[in-house]
């Protein structure tokens, strides 16, 4: 199935799911020798029931530790306010940011899961993979150590790897790294959390395997009803997972939309940046270059009260440099396509037949 089709098969669903997960104004500093660091700077998202919402941008823009601040995996050095509020727990809506640490280990693997880029970082080399799946559950539920394996086994063929109940007993070394990535996936869903948080779960895979990670996602997704969180800096990932887009630049978010409505008409212009330096299919790369967004990102010591895309914007003036542009909140209606600039890149009007 082609990227269109994909976004075209998309736009039959709800678009505007029941909420499970909502940001605001979260704002993430970190200390430093040389003082406080703003590396998120008052983000605002929502994420609906059975939604894949998408966190992009390029290295540095604050999307990892946006998803890390969630459930309070970030150092002593942070300082985070605003709110996180995980709607529908056991116990209500419950708010995360400043949440006591007893909370968040409640929470984590629980509540709201995480799929990190490199598994083996993340996998313990000396433990078979059954096991530590097992600890997972254990950790968070009533179960005997047979049961946890029986289901590990159930876990490991839910992420499509082949015999479960052989492979419940290897080694990460004796994996291969898309399969390391399902099992990272099924430690993730082991206890049917709510949300979960894939963090450039596909980066260091060629693409025949990033392509079926996507599809074990889209399949959980389907099959569960897992919200998912998927940070990624890559915009062709993104057409083929998301169903919503939230475009992050130096800390903040600066447009939101539904997948097909980004991707048909940007708004701001560091988004059209975007998909101007991505490669397009039918373009090829000995007679044509990509295009590249001049300058650098800014430093985050300070958050100008300004447009932080200002100094590499074609269409930048002196209100952009002066004033920051507002985000209309997607929170109120998540459906809708919002973006912070001044100056939006015009939209063509629509063809009539």
């Amino acid at each position: 199935m082609t990227s269109v089709e994909q976004l075209d098969a998309r736009a039959t669903r709800p678009s505007v799911p029941e909420p499970v997960l909502s940001v605001r104004d979260l704002s993430v500093e970190f200390s430093t020798e040389s003082g406080r660091v703003s590396a998120v700077d008052g983000v605002d998202l929502t994420l609906g029931a059975g939604e894949i919402v998408g966190v992009v941008g390029e290295s540095g823009c604050g999307k990892s530790v946006t998803s890390m601040s969630l459930a309070g995996l970030l150092p002593d050095s942070a300082r985070v306010t605003g709110s996180v509020l995980l709607h529908g727990t056991d116990r209500g809506d419950l708010e995360l940011a400043g949440a006591r640490e007893p909370v968040l280990r409640r929470v984590r693997g629980r509540e709201i899961a995480y799929i990190f880029q490199e598994p083996m970082t993340s996998l313990n080399p000396v433990v078979s993979v059954g096991r530590q799946i097992a600890e997972v559950l254990r950790a968070h539920e009533n179960v005997s150590g047979r049961e946890a394996r029986e289901r590990a086994v159930d876990l490991l063929r839910l992420v499509g790897i082949p015999s479960p109940a052989r492979r419940v007993d290897d080694f990460p070394h004796q994996l291969s790294g898309g399969m390391r990535q399902r099992v990272m996936i099924a430690m993730a869903v082991a206890c049917d959390p709510k949300v979960l948080v894939a963090d450039e779960p596909t980066t260091a895979l060629d693409v025949t395997v990033q392509a079926g990670i996507l599809e074990v996602l889209r399949d959980l997704r389907d099959r569960l009803g897992t919200s998912i969180l998927f940070i990624t800096h890559d915009l062709g990932v993104i057409a083929d997972v998301a169903d919503r887009v939230v475009v992050m630049y130096a800390g903040r978010v600066v447009e939101s939309a539904p997948v097909d409505e980004l991707f048909a008409r940007p708004r701001h212009r560091y988004t059209a940046g975007l998909m101007a330096a991505s490669p397009r299919p039918g373009r090829h790369a000995s007679t044509s270059r990509l295009d590249e967004i001049p300058g650098l990102v800014p430093v985050l010591s300070e958050q100008p009260d300004a447009c932080t895309f200002a100094d590499r914007c074609p269409a930048a003036d002196e209100q952009c440099r002066t004033r920051r542009p507002p985000l209309a909140s997607p929170s109120a209606t998540p459906g809708r396509h919002v973006a912070a600039c001044w100056h939006p890149v015009p939209t063509a009007p629509e063809k009539t037949r």
